[in-house]
């Protein structure tokens, strides 16, 4: 190996980053200057890493939680000899179509984990991250799962209320697997932490049931003696490692003026003065980067040693393995799901659809019962997403497959998030539809990213009854289907319950909400085609008998109305069909073609669904009629708040009948 000086590797981290965010004229430097030594005592000691093959399955993983330090990140990609992270990419930093976006993007950067910026989400995915090796560990063994979950995170992480939850679940499930480095340099935008922070951390993690130190985040054996401690607690650990940002800046440094903008000419050459660093821009010394690739190749040894023993195992084992990595579902679900369908063509299920999908849910448990792993935000008894077969996951029941959470729906839902990108399940979570907003920014990530989880979300409407406005949701679907690439479902009975859960397993490019109720609702479908309707976004549920006049659009427990109002219309002469909407933005995403076809040509279009107008004009125009809430809820039995609200059957007939004059 090639003997170069700790100083000078972490400071080829420093000058690449002070670099490319004065190239940018925009970005972060304090931090990359602040926790170089950090890094590179992680990198070049301890991360099972291979730069030749950033996916290996029993790699370490490494989470950048506070992103806007994404500099030190690409700086590392690029010394360790990733071939993609080029010089060209560094000094493209912050620009349109680069690797090197302003925080780190999964999706866009090889070697990049999950994608972070929003404080917190990264230590809170990191925990479903370690919380999936430890599962899986227990099913294949040590041999084939061993890695650590490493995690540098900053002041605001820890300021955020999603890492109290994070840190409160990594603690109770014990996952000592996972080491948190937190970069403690006092300083946030505002100025010291002092002005709005008094919180001493290491006593929290410690109450959270963490090991936790402090320590001179500068002194490199301190470090590596803390990674080394950490690595043999039974406990998640926090080093906390007190450091000075933009460390080395003449002026700026330990100040706030080094977090979020560029030094400027005159102090970049005052840091790298005072580091020894080249001025030339962008260089890195022959002997410093060549030791920097040889730490980069450091972990192809073992990686090739782990690729021996996952060779030993039968091939049954083999496949499967590499089969739940690709998140590929088994040949054994879809005939499960095609079986079930029958079953309920024989015998109808009038029920809510919270409980048709705890149905299907046993279903899916028995055709993939080890990588279906579910969980609820402490509403187990009401979301119903609970297996009979399930049993608890716990720090001594890692082979249980079913989540308690607690009331954390924020930190559940950017769990589910690091389980995905680990990989090997197929995870999904549970709350009330009401309370994603306390879970949208990981939701919001979800969908950028495209992780395939599934958000089992019951208590869909005013239809929850006497928990009132506060648990009654009205704007939330439009909000959920206003996210980019997030699919919502609003199933409306139990055929349509398990076509959606079919079409959201199936679904590992983006997240999918199933928007379920609590009052029973009849089943309306009497056929199953091997299409699945539900795919389309909307289907016609009931034909017009010619041509029609009327038609009526819904979705969920809504559609049941919509069935009534067209049979009381069809009394009345008036031809009407009725169209199941179970995803509107699926709906719209359809060719123009399909879309006129389900949309039709009648004359009157109404849309009936116990929430806000919001989306339902791309399909029943600005003039259509909408029968549904201008308000917030009540408290009162479900079938009261219906009339009161005006979403009836007789109240769709009136509509039908002034808009025919």
């Amino acid at each position: 190996m090639t003997q170069v000086d700790h100083v000078r590797m972490a400071n080829a981290i420093r000058g690449l980053a002070m670099d490319a965010v004065e190239k940018a004229k925009s970005g972060h430097p304090g931090l990359p200057m602040g926790a170089a030594d950090m890094a590179t005592v992680l990198f070049t000691q301890f991360l099972k890493f291979d730069a030749a093959n950033l996916a290996w399955p029993d790699r370490d993983r490494f989470v950048l939680s506070a992103g806007h330090g994404s500099m030190m990140l690409y700086a590392l990609l690029y010394l360790t000899g990733d071939k993609q992270m080029t010089l060209d990419q560094l000094k493209r930093f912050r620009q349109v179509d680069s690797l090197t976006p302003g925080h780190p993007e999964n999706f866009r950067t090889k070697g990049i984990e999950t994608t972070t910026g929003p404080l917190g989400q990264g230590l809170a995915t990191a925990v479903g991250m370690a919380l999936a090796e430890k599962m899986l560990a227990a099913e294949f063994g040590k041999k084939i799962v061993d890695h650590h979950t490493y995690v540098l995170v900053s002041d605001g992480d820890l300021m955020e209320g999603i890492s109290q939850e994070a840190i409160a679940l990594a603690g109770v499930w014990r996952l000592n697997k996972m080491i948190v480095l937190y970069d403690d340099n006092g300083i946030s935008i505002d100025g010291p932490t002092s002005i709005s922070d008094s919180v001493d951390q290491i006593k929290r993690f410690k109450s959270a049931g963490w090991a936790a130190e402090l320590i001179d985040g500068q002194d490199q054996a301190a470090i590596a003696a803390a990674i080394t401690r950490a690595q043999k607690s039974s406990k998640p650990s926090l080093i906390a490692c007190k450091t000075t940002i933009g460390y080395g800046a003449p002026t700026k440094a330990g100040t706030n003026k080094a977090h979020g903008e560029a030094l400027g000419a005159d102090e970049l050459k005052g840091a790298k003065e005072n580091l020894g660093i080249s001025l030339e821009p962008f260089s890195v010394p022959d002997d410093v980067l060549k030791a920097w690739r040889e730490a980069g190749s450091r972990g192809a040894a073992a990686r090739i040693e782990w690729e021996a023993r996952f060779a030993e195992l039968g091939p049954r084992k083999r496949a499967e393995f590499e089969r739940r990595l690709r998140h590929e579902r088994p040949a054994a679900l879809a005939k499960a799901f095609r079986d079930y369908k029958k079953k309920l063509l024989e015998s109808p299920l009038n029920i809510a659809t919270r409980k048709s999908s705890e149905a299907v849910i046993d279903v899916i448990a028995e055709a993939m019962p080890m990588e279906f792993v579910a969980g609820s935000a402490d509403l187990t008894g009401s979301n119903n997403n609970k297996a009979k077969s399930a049993t608890g996951f716990s720090a001594k029941t890692p082979k249980g497959r079913f989540i308690h959470y607690g009331i954390r729906e924020h930190g559940m839902c950017a769990a589910l998030n690091g389980i995905f990108l680990h990989g090997g399940f197929a995870p999904n979570g549970a709350t009330f539809l009401v309370f994603t907003d306390y879970a949208r920014g990981a939701m919001r990530l979800a969908a950028l990213m495209g992780t395939g989880v599934v958000y089992v979300m019951t208590h869909d409407s005013i239809g929850l009854g006497e928990d009132g406005p506060t648990h009654q949701p009205v704007e939330h679907l439009a909000a959920l289907r206003a996210i980019p690439n997030m699919r919502v479902f609003r199933p409306c009975d139990a055929v349509e319950v398990a076509e959606c859960w079919e079409l959201a397993l199936n679904r590992t490019d983006g997240p999918t909400v199933l928007a379920l109720t609590r009052q029973n609702v009849p089943q309306l479908r009497t056929s199953a085609p091997s299409d699945n309707p539900c795919s389309h976004g909307a289907y016609e549920l009931v034909a017009a008998q010619g041509d029609a006049k009327v038609s009526l659009f819904a979705s969920g427990s809504e559609v049941e109305i919509a069935v009534a109002a067209q049979k009381d219309l069809a009394g009345r002469g008036i031809a009407t069909r009725v169209v199941s909407v179970p995803s509107l933005e699926l709906l719209l995403a359809q060719p123009d073609d399909k879309q006129k076809t389900v949309i039709g040509n009648a004359p009157v279009k109404v849309a009936i669904e116990a929430a806000v107008r919001w989306g339902w004009d791309a399909v029943i125009g600005h003039d259509g009629s909408f029968i549904g809430m201008h308000s917030f809820g009540e408290s009162g039995p479900a079938k009261d708040l219906f009339k009161y609200f005006g979403i009836t059957a007789e109240a769709t007939v009136n509509a039908v009948l002034k808009r025919l004059g």
